[in-house]
């Protein structure tokens, strides 16, 4: 039997200009929903990205589950050949997804005709979202984690999440957040799932709730710098801004370079009554990343900016 590995994450960034898959990048892509960020004269860069989706490997372990005893024999060649022939349908339907959704979601029909079962209905749920088709997707997705009585519980629990990714992009944060909260149930020290717990909880306006996700996820690792900074939003945003202050220095000690790091901080020290500070932090991600949304969003902050 080929065990499949398990995959990096896959990343779906949304901005107001441009929607693609691909993997994040400080100078264009954020996490934090863009409701938490902005203040009353403080704008910050259009654009977020959701995790989506973990499992493109891992969900075709599925494919290996019946026919594992005899892919197992050396006997039965033909089992194995079959489990791997599905497997890499599995990856070609994913990859088509995110190039070609309409296509992917005829071979992912056609593959469930003939037997593709829960694969073929996440490729085809990942197709929709290349479609901008975020609610059905989102109600396919947690269809198909309940119908998974058999798969592991950390599989399931990352199909809840996806579909929790799913509802923010449809704009129903509550959905969103009721979705990441059975992913948490789950696995409940995923630090993985309590950050976008944290994030569909920020986007509904449930920020003290955000704050007791990202709490949990920085007492396990108080150095992670993505949940240092998520935290600094979230208690900016509660007009707590010493902790805030004091999380995203802690982010920026490890990552002096980060543009949403100095974002935050611009933000904070603007509340703060710092506008030399804010500035300076403004100004540094125009140095850093010139014409980028993070730019854009600094730019303006400054033209705000009190003489």
């Amino acid at each position: 039997m080929v065990k499949p590995k398990l995959p990096d994450r896959i990343v779906y960034c949304k901005s107001a200009a441009t929607s693609r898959y691909g993997t994040p990048s400080s100078k264009e892509c954020g996490r934090w929903p863009t409701s938490l960020m902005t203040g009353t004269t403080l704008h910050v860069a259009p654009t977020k990205w959701c995790r989506y989706p973990q499992i493109v490997c891992l969900l075709a372990c599925l494919l290996f589950v019946n026919a594992a005893a005899a892919a197992a024999d050396p006997a039965a060649p033909a089992a194995r050949r079959n489990a791997e022939a599905e497997s890499a349908t599995y990856d070609r339907c994913i990859k088509l997804a995110k190039q070609n959704p309409s296509a992917a979601q005829n071979l992912a029909r056609a593959w469930h005709e003939r037997g593709g079962a829960h694969p073929a209905d996440h490729c085809a749920a990942v197709a929709l979202i290349g479609l901008k088709q975020y609610k059905e997707a989102a109600n396919r997705l947690e269809a198909l984690a309940q119908a998974m009585t058999t798969a592991p519980v950390a599989l399931r629990a990352d199909v809840l999440d996806q579909a929790g990714q799913a509802w923010l992009l449809a704009g129903d944060p509550v959905r969103a957040y009721t979705a990441a909260g059975q992913a948490v149930s789950l696995q409940p020290n995923d630090p993985e799932l309590l950050i976008d717990r944290a994030e569909a909880a920020a986007s509904a306006g449930y920020l003290d709730k955000a704050v007791v996700d990202l709490d949990h996820v920085l007492k396990a690792d108080p150095g992670r710098v993505d949940a240092l900074i998520y935290r600094a939003s979230a208690n900016r945003a509660l007009d707590r801004l010493d902790p805030a202050l004091a999380d995203v220095e802690k982010a920026l000690a490890q990552t002096p370079n980060s543009v949403p790091a100095l974002l935050e901080r611009g933000n904070i020290r603007r509340l703060k009554g710092d506008l030399t500070g804010a500035r300076a932090d403004w100004e540094r991600i125009g140095q850093l990343v010139p014409g980028s949304q993070a730019d854009m969003a600094a730019k303006a902050n400054i033209e705000h900016l009190d003489p």
